[in-house]
């Protein structure tokens, strides 16, 4: 049959999508070219924010039209929704066939065989989807690897550790095995995964590791000597996890790019106990300082959230201060919502919503003006990109990537191919990107 399947959320949604194709195609299946050309439609779903959910059951809702025009199609919701609503989502949309949870994704195959005759839901929680979910569809040069799967930090706003279970972490034979059949297969660039992959590897111990121990470093040792492999990214760690030895195997390791992905949610301590986001916004700086004087060119990416449950004009001008004085090159900036099952949902919803977009865009508007300010800098260097291929917006243009994470757009020459590593004499910066020439 023919399958399509429609994701939603992270980074990690997006590798079990291709895990669970991938299966499928094993399985007989065909990958369908759109929801109205398929006979399997599958949602991966998100629950971290209510607006993730809200959007996911608006589009299954509106797909009961393809269900009276076709009764013959099969439609499965997967993933986090899936795991928190169970059996409820069958209850609420009468023409959904299946309902998978985040720990059945690798019994797809299966389940798909058994939702044609009989509606079901599966949501019981099982290890063997760590190991079961190495698949991976052929042709790419950019691929992800799930390292970790779930988190026992138990952050106040977060339901992960109850839609994702508890922290466990793969073998690493096994991961390195599956980076290299990814470099036989063509990929270029692997992006590890994991809800906090900097604890990869220390058996869910919420403690940041001893001084001088790091199972993540050794992972990336190993990954880095692959030949083959061009570069290796990560995300999203904990910043408490930074250790010495982590910082110098990135340091040392010619493929680990030096742009760190570094959540921070908030930079009032006040409000990051509430959070039980177990550090300060000193000890953050002083893991960042200590990052940068190992790396200096390094560049940093955050998430924060806005709005958290009395949350002050003092608490946010923390937050904004400490932004601009870590300088970051990418934010991710979501206003608070409270999710059912995490311990601030007990909380008051305070901040009005007004107020809570108010302070988004102050911060939008803070990582614009910081953006152009960096791209602006580099006009005139000579930077070095992995080609990933035809520009979205501009088919006479290529694009690329630095190891520091910024997008480099220029014509190419009859020689250039996707993978390839390059150097680009950067000409001029936009609002977003750079813009230069490609050097022989």
């Amino acid at each position: 049959m023919r399958v399509y399947i429609k994701t939603y959320g992270c980074q990690m949604n997006e590798r079990d999508s291709e895990a669970m194709m991938a299966k499928l195609l094993a399985a007989g299946h065909t990958k369908a070219t759109s929801e109205e050309d398929a006979d399997i439609l599958i949602f991966n779903t998100c629950s971290v924010r209510d607006a993730a959910e809200r959007k996911a059951k608006g589009k299954i809702s509106h797909i009961r039209k393809l269900k009276q025009r076709n009764p013959n199609l099969v439609i499965g919701i997967a993933g986090c929704m899936a795991q928190r609503l169970g059996e409820k989502l069958l209850d609420e949309l009468p023409h959904v066939d299946f309902v998978v949870g985040t720990g059945q994704l690798h019994r797809m195959p299966e389940i798909v065989m058994e939702a044609s005759s009989k509606r079901m839901a599966e949501t019981l929680e099982s290890k063997d989807v760590l190991t079961g979910m190495g698949e991976h569809l052929p042709g790419g040069v950019f691929g992800q690897i799930a390292i970790t799967r779930g988190c026992n930090r138990f952050c106040s706003y977060c339901i992960v550790p109850y839609v994702r279970g508890r922290e466990i972490s793969r073998d690493r034979e096994d991961i390195v095995r599956e980076a290299k059949e990814m470099v036989d297969a063509g990929t270029r660039e692997i992006l590890l995964l994991g809800q906090n992959v900097a604890a990869y590897g220390l058996g869910g111990d919420i403690r940041p590791p001893r001084p001088g121990y790091s199972p993540f470093a050794d992972l990336l040792e190993d990954l880095d000597s692959i030949d083959g492999l061009e570069r290796i990214r990560f995300t999203s760690p904990y910043v408490t996890y930074f250790n010495d030895r982590l910082v110098e195997a990135i340091s040392k390791c010619s493929k680990v790019c030096h742009c760190i992905h570094l959540p921070l949610q908030s930079g009032s301590d006040r409000v990051l106990r509430e959070m039980n986001r177990q550090y300060t916004a000193d000890i953050y700086r002083e893991h960042v300082a200590a990052i940068r004087r190992a790396i200096p060119d390094v560049t940093f990416s955050t998430d924060v959230i806005v709005g958290f449950p009395g949350e002050t004009d003092e608490d946010f001008a923390m937050t904004r201060d400490l932004m601009n004085e870590i300088g970051y090159s990418q934010s991710y900036i979501f206003k608070y919502s409270p999710r059912p099952g995490a311990k601030s949902a007990a909380l008051e919803d305070s901040v009005p919503e007004e107020l809570k977009e108010q302070r988004n865009q102050i911060l939008l508007g803070d990582l614009a003006e910081r953006v152009a300010g960096m791209l602006s800098s580099m006009v005139g260097d000579t930077v070095e990109v992995l080609v990933e291929g035809v520009s979205a917006r501009n088919a006479e243009r290529w694009s690329g990537r630095t190891g520091t994470g910024y997008m480099v757009h220029f014509l190419p020459d009859g020689d250039v191919a996707p993978g390839q590593i390059r150097h680009i004499k950067v000409t001029r910066a936009g609002a977003v990107s750079l813009f230069g020439e490609l050097l022989k």
